[in-house]
C-alpha cells in the first residue's frame, strides 16, 4: 500500500528535487490544468512505461490523481510499477493541491466531451420538438435520439460521442 503525503509537503520534495511526481490522470483532464514539472503517465497507458528518471533511477515517485480515489485504488499496481524505488501517494490529489494553493498551469482543454454530449443531445431534442410545430414528423429526431441515449446507457457505446470526439476542436 502507498503511504499518503499531503500536498504542502509533496510541493516541498518536489520543488527541492527529492521525488518524481507522476500523474496518472487521463490526457483530457492534463489538458484541463496540470502541475508544472510533473510526468504524465496515464493510468490507462501505465503498464509497461519506464517510470525512471534517467537522471536519478533511485528517486523516490509520488503519485496522483484528481481526487486521490485512482491512486488508492490502484496503489499496488503502482507501487509493483514503480520497482525498487519508494513509491507514495499525495494525499487528496489535484483537488487537495488546488485547495493548498499550489502552482497549478491551466490548459487549452475544449470542453469536456460528455458536457459537449449534453450538449449535443439537448440540442437535437429541443430541435426535435420545435421542428415538429413546423413538420410534424420532426418529432422522431427527439425519439430517435432518446433511444441513442437510452443505448449508450446501457451498453457504454455512444454514437454521438464518438462523432465529436473526431472533431476539430477536440484534435490533439
Amino acid at each position: 500500500m502507498l503511504s499518503a503525503i499531503p500536498p504542502q509537503r509533496v510541493f516541498d520534495m518536489f520543488r527541492n528535487g527529492e521525488i518524481r511526481l507522476i500523474d496518472i490522470r487521463e490526457s483530457s483532464e492534463y489538458a484541463e490544468k496540470f502541475i508544472p514539472g510533473a510526468r504524465l503517465v496515464p493510468l490507462s497507458a501505465i503498464d509497461g512505461q519506464d517510470l525512471k528518471d534517467a537522471s536519478s533511477p533511485d528517486k523516490p515517485v509520488v503519485f496522483f490523481c484528481r481526487s486521490g480515489k485512482r491512486t488508492d485504488k490502484n496503489a499496488e499496481r503502482l507501487e509493483r510499477l514503480a520497482g525498487n524505488v519508494d513509491a507514495f501517494q499525495m494525499e487528496g490529489g489535484m483537488t487537495a493541491w488546488e485547495k493548498e494553493g499550489l502552482p497549478v498551469k491551466l490548459g487549452n482543454a475544449p470542453f469536456p466531451l460528455f458536457r459537449q454530449i449534453q450538449i449535443g443531445a439537448g440540442v437535437l431534442v429541443l430541435s426535435g420538438i420545435l421542428g415538429s410545430y413546423v413538420w410534424h414528423p420532426m418529432y422522431w429526431l427527439s425519439a430517435f435520439v432518446g433511444a441513442g441515449l437510452i443505448f449508450a446507457g446501457i451498453t457504454g457505446f455512444c454514437g454521438l460521442g464518438i462523432l465529436l470526439s473526431r472533431m476539430p476542436w477536440n484534435r490533439r
